[in-house]
């Protein structure tokens, strides 16, 4: 499975942003997808999850009612829609994908990984 991320930018506070995965080599509607970041000096983290169907998410705290993840079958694309953007956004972010119907914030769970797209939200 190739992943590539894409939609990072530099925004100022308040602003909003779209971050898009295309998948590839597998079955989309096979693999659970997900949204991980890792700011400067720190380590990478959990954001959002959805599942094979979409019928799921589930958000890190830091980000529910302000990123949504979702995902076009159609397309082999996920998408993560970043509102209301705050400094302690900015991160790279990485689109994970794991071969089962997955619903978890483990990193180590997920067997592929895009090359990070970097978002930087300006104070």
């Amino acid at each position: 499975v190739q992943l590539q991320a894409s939609g990072g930018g530099l925004v100022q506070a308040g602003d909003s942003l779209r971050l898009s995965c295309a998948a590839s080599g597998r079955t989309f509607s096979s693999l659970s997808m997900a949204w991980f970041r890792q700011a400067p000096g720190k380590e990478r983290e959990f954001v959002a999850v959805i599942t094979r169907t979409g019928g799921s998410s589930y958000y890190a705290n830091s980000v529910k009612g302000r990123f949504t993840i979702s995902r076009d079958i159609a397309e082999n694309t996920v998408f993560l829609q970043m509102n209301s953007l705050k400094f302690e956004d900015t991160a790279v972010y990485y689109c994970a994908a794991a071969n089962r119907e997955s619903i978890t914030t483990l990193s180590y769970r997920y067997e592929y990984w895009g090359q990070g797209t970097l978002v930087t939200v300006s104070s």
